[in-house]
């Protein structure tokens, strides 16, 4: 037979994986000088676990049967996992708890799409501290652990789950209208979005936010724009809270890096509030993304308001080298 792995996984060899090393290396000692530990979990997790604190992983997760006829499955990111630790393990101990990790990850993907089904994540969990401040947080920390990498062109997309859901609790329309609607929004189907808002019975206020809202993208002056547009929804609360998180940002110096973008949206389904997107020029794919999840620690029993994000290793990595940045990471 031919000596081949299984689609979606590689083999790396010895001159990419010291490369890989040194762009760990570099985020996680930015990591370490926030104050975040390193932390470590099982490649398995118990499936009932993570979907309870994550929704379904049906056509994400990699299943597995254990020998006793358990349900397991590939953990399919970080968040998850750390979160049953903080709520496990240091129950009852007083917070805030920051974790940071650098660790496989395995998704499953349809044969088509061609994306990798193990990856490398760097990133990091600060569990139970809410508000702007710790949103302003986490992100200034990405910003500085992107530079120390040595990225130069990166922008990240900060947007707000929150929004969005006011506005379908205020449209007054079935679940599964509101399911219909968060559907378009992971797959930035503007055009889908603009059809259900025409639909009949939505709320006047929701249907013209609706179809506005996603397109709307900028500075902290587009905060401002996403508050007149969804006057009558009941969004200024999550727009004060990102327009606090902005104005910390310029105050650590990193917003410049960071663009209002309401079109934002993550593919699971446990973010509360903020979220955002990394981008790179001449990468079709975020290089990595996180935001709050504010109710996930609920699902273990021991309720904690937490923001998070991960960075691909592998695309970073190739980021670097679409900037010619990637010699100097050998040469270290």
């Amino acid at each position: 037979m031919r000596p081949v792995t299984p689609r979606g996984f590689r083999d790396v060899l010895p001159a990419e994986a010291a490369e890989r090393e040194v762009i760990a290396a570099r985020i996680a000692e930015v990591f370490s000088a926030w104050g975040y530990g390193a932390v470590e979990t099982p490649a398995v997790e118990r499936l009932d676990a993570l979907e309870a604190a994550a929704g379904s992983l049906e056509g994400t997760a990699f299943r597995l049967v254990d020998l006793d006829g358990r349900l397991l499955a590939l953990r399919p990111d970080m968040t998850v996992p750390i979160a049953r630790v903080a709520a496990s393990r240091l129950a009852g101990v007083p917070g805030p708890h920051r974790f940071r990790y650098v660790a496989g990850v395995f998704r499953e993907h349809e044969s088509l799409r061609g994306q990798a089904r193990q990856f490398t994540q760097a990133g990091v969990e600060l569990i139970g501290a809410g508000g702007p401040a710790a949103d302003a947080e986490v992100i200034a920390m990405l910003v500085e652990a992107l530079r120390a990498a040595g990225l130069a062109e990166f922008s990240v997309s900060l947007g707000t789950v929150a929004v969005l859901a006011e506005i379908v609790e205020s449209a007054q329309m079935p679940p599964a209208w509101g399911e219909a609607v968060l559907a378009a929004a992971h797959e930035r189907n503007l055009v889908a979005m603009g059809a259900l808002a025409t639909q009949a019975g939505v709320a006047a206020d929701a249907a013209r936010a609706l179809a506005a809202v996603p397109r709307i993208r900028g500075g902290a002056e587009a905060v401002d724009e996403c508050r007149i547009a969804a006057a009558g929804c009941g969004c200024d609360g999550a727009l004060d809270e990102l327009a606090e998180t902005l104005a910390l940002l310029e105050a650590a110096g990193v917003a410049d890096a960071v663009t209002v973008d309401f079109s934002v949206m993550r593919n699971f389904d446990y973010y509360t509030g903020i979220v955002f997107e990394v981008s790179a020029p001449g990468l079709g794919l975020p290089i990595g993304a996180g935001g709050r999840y504010d109710n996930m620690l609920a699902a273990f029993d021991a309720p904690a308001p937490a923001a998070g994000f991960a960075l691909g290793v592998e695309r970073l990595q190739i980021a670097l080298v679409e900037r010619w940045a990637a010699p100097a990471v050998r040469g270290l």
